[in-house]
C-alpha cells in the first residue's frame, strides 16, 4: 500500500451535524455531537463498537431521525425524510453489514429501486454496461449477471461499493468498507477514493483498521460513548493518538498464553484437497496437512483466495473435500454432518456472522443457546430454567454488553454480536475452536477482549485455530503462525517472527 496521506487545507464544509443527539428507549447513543464534512476530503471517524459512529452516519444519510439537533447542508438546515431523500441530495452510505439481495444478480442489486428504463421497459443492456464499467474501475472481474450468493464475502463488499459509486454522490459515507477486502482490493479502493476526492467528492470513512485508515484520511474525529472526544488534521495524529482517544490507554492484543504444556494432537488434517466451491476448476486447498494440539493457538494467515476460509469450512463440514482425512481426537470425522462434528467437540465461528453466525429474528439469548439446544431439551420439552442459566453464563463468559438476553440481536454493536457468535459456540464446551476472521468489523477494544477469551480457553486445554488478514493479529496470541498461499502451507513461524517475513511468505509485496 502507498504511504500515509498528507494533510490538505480544510475545504468548505458541505454537510454538518450540529448538537446531534439520539436516544433509543432512554439510552443515549449520541450526546450532542458536532461533526463537519469537508468538500473533496476524507474525514475518518474512529471509535469503539457502540461509540455511536454508525448511528451518526445513519442520521446523516437519512436512515434514522435525530432526537434533537440539526443537519446543515450547504449552509442551510435540512431534514432528510428517508435515505432516498438523502440520496437525492447526493448523500450515499455503504453500510457495515451487507444489504444485498443474495438471490439477485450483481446488476440487479446495483440498480435495485432505480432501474434504467426506456420505451420498452427496463434497459438491462445499459445497466449491464454501467456495472461492467464500475467493476472495471474497481479492478474486479465479476460477471454482472452472477447471483450475489455465489460471490465470496470480499466480492460482495465490492458490489456494495460499486452500488454506492453508481449513484454519483457528492458525499459518500463508507462504514467499514474494507472489512472483507484483500490488501490488493484495499489499495484499489484507496485509488478510487483519491480519484473521487480530486473531483470534489467528500468521503466519510469509518474503520477499525487504524493503520490502514491513516493512509487515506485528511481529518480524524474520535467518538467515545456518544461524545466527540477528539478532532485533528492528519498531520497531528498517529496510531497512539487514535488509541488513546478511543479507549483511554494503548491496548495491545495480548501474548501467547504461557505456563501450560500442550496436550495431545486434537485436530489432524491429512493431505486435504478441496475444489473451488464456485466451480473454477482448481483446488482452493491442495493436499494440505496440519496438526493442532490441545492448549495450542494456531493462526493461519494468507491473502484473499489463499484457501483459509475453505480449509476451516471443510474441517467444520460446510464444504466437502475430494481427498484427504480430518481426524478429531484420533477418530476420522470426514463423513460426519456439521451437527455431529459439533457434538464431537469441533466448532466454527464463521467469517460472515450476519449470514452464517446469527439468526436476525431471534433475541440475544436465543442466539446464544441455539447450538446447545439439546442440553436443555427433554423429549419434546425445553427447560427454560436450564436455558436461562446457560445464556446468563455465556453473557458473563464472553462479556456481551447487552440490556438483557431478550433484546433483539440487531440491537447490539458489531463487536458484541461477534461475541455472541463466539459465546454460542463456546457454550457447546468444544475441544477444538475454529474461528474465521474473528476480529472482522470490530474495534481494537473488542479485539483485545476476543483474543483474551481465546487465550483463556487455550490455557484451559482447548485447541484454537483462527484465520486473519491482519499481520498484527498474527503476532498477538498465536503460539504458531501458518502461512497459506494458493491452497498450501508456504511457511510456518513462531510468534517471534517479523511482519515482513510473514508478508513475504504469503506473496504480499512488502514496502521498502
Amino acid at each position: 500500500m502507498s504511504g500515509a496521506a498528507t494533510s490538505r487545507p480544510a475545504g468548505e464544509v458541505v454537510l454538518a451535524a450540529r448538537n446531534i443527539a439520539k436516544s433509543y428507549n432512554g439510552v443515549k447513543a449520541l450526546k450532542g455531537v458536532n461533526f463537519d464534512i469537508h468538500r473533496g476530503q476524507v474525514t475518518t471517524l474512529f471509535g469503539e463498537n457502540g461509540a455511536g459512529k454508525s448511528t451518526l452516519m445513519k442520521i446523516l444519510s437519512g436512515v434514522v431521525q435525530p432526537t434533537s439537533g440539526e443537519i446543515v447542508l450547504d449552509g442551510q438546515p435540512i431534514v432528510f425524510s428517508s435515505s432516498t431523500d438523502a440520496r437525492n441530495h447526493g448523500i450515499s452510505i455503504i453500510h457495515q453489514e451487507l444489504s444485498l439481495a443474495p438471490n439477485l444478480s450483481v446488476r440487479d442489486n446495483i440498480f435495485m429501486g432505480r432501474e434504467i428504463t426506456g420505451p420498452t421497459g427496463v434497459n438491462y443492456a445499459e445497466e449491464e454496461r454501467q456495472v461492467r464499467r464500475l467493476l472495471q474501475e474497481l479492478e474486479e472481474e465479476i460477471d454482472p449477471l452472477t447471483p450475489v450468493e455465489e460471490l465470496r464475502l470480499g466480492q460482495q463488499q465490492i458490489v456494495e461499493i460499486a452500488r454506492a459509486l453508481s449513484v454519483d454522490s457528492r458525499i459518500l459515507i463508507m462504514d467499514e468498507p474494507t472489512s472483507a477486502l484483500s490488501a490488493t482490493e484495499v489499495e484499489v479502493l484507496f485509488s478510487v477514493i483519491r480519484d473521487l476526492t480530486a473531483k470534489g467528492v467528500s468521503i466519510v470513512y469509518i474503520s477499525h483498521h487504524l493503520e490502514e485508515a491513516l493512509q487515506i484520511t485528511d481529518h480524524a474525529v474520535v467518538l467515545r460513548d456518544g461524545n466527540m472526544t477528539a478532532y485533528a488534521p492528519r498531520a497531528d495524529i498517529d496510531l497512539e493518538w487514535i488509541v488513546r482517544n478511543m479507549v483511554g490507554e494503548n491496548y495491545d492484543l495480548g501474548n501467547p498464553p504461557a505456563g501450560h504444556d500442550f496436550g495431545p494432537v486434537m485436530l489432524s488434517v491429512r493431505d486435504l484437497t478441496v475444489p473451488d466451491p464456485a466451480g473454477g476448476g482448481y483446488n482452493v486447498v491442495d493436499r494440505m496437512s496440519l496438526d493442532v494440539r490441545a492448549g495450542e493457538i494456531v493462526c493461519i494467515y494468507g491473502l484473499m483466495g489463499a484457501g483459509r476460509t475453505e480449509l476451516l469450512e471443510t474441517v467444520a463440514g460446510k464444504l466437502s473435500a475430494t481427498s484427504g482425512e480430518i481426524v478429531l481426537e484420533g477418530k476420522e470425522i470426514s463423513h460426519l454432518a456439521i451437527g455431529e462434528r459439533i457434538a464431537r467437540g469441533l466448532v466454527l465461528v464463521p467469517e460472515d456472522r450476519q449470514r452464517y453466525g446469527l439468526v436476525q429474528t431471534m433475541s440475544v439469548g436465543q442466539n446464544l443457546s441455539l447450538a446447545s439446544i439439546m442440553e436443555f431439551t427433554r423429549g419434546v420439552f425445553t427447560s427454560i430454567k436450564l436455558e436461562r442459566a446457560l445464556v446468563q453464563k455465556s453473557i458473563r463468559d464472553v462479556t456481551v454488553k447487552t440490556d438483557g438476553p431478550d433484546v433483539p440481536i440487531g440491537s447490539l454493536s458489531g463487536g458484541n454480536q461477534q461475541k455472541v457468535v463466539i459465546g454460542k459456540m463456546l457454550a457447546t464446551d468444544p475441544k477444538v475452536i475454529l474461528l474465521d476472521e474473528p476480529s472482522r468489523g470490530i474495534d481494537i477494544g473488542a479485539k483485545a477482549e476476543v483474543f483474551r477469551i481465546l487465550a483463556h480457553h487455550a490455557a484451559a486445554g482447548q485447541a484454537v485455530v483462527f484465520t486473519t488478514s491482519e499481520v498484527n493479529e498474527c503476532l498477538s496470541i498465536a503460539h504458531r503462525i501458518i502461512i497459506m498461499r494458493r491452497g498450501r502451507i508456504s511457511a510456518e513461524f513462531t510468534s517471534d517472527i517479523t511482519k515482513e517475513k510473514i508478508m513475504a511468505a504469503s506473496g504480499e509485496a512488502v514496502a521498502a
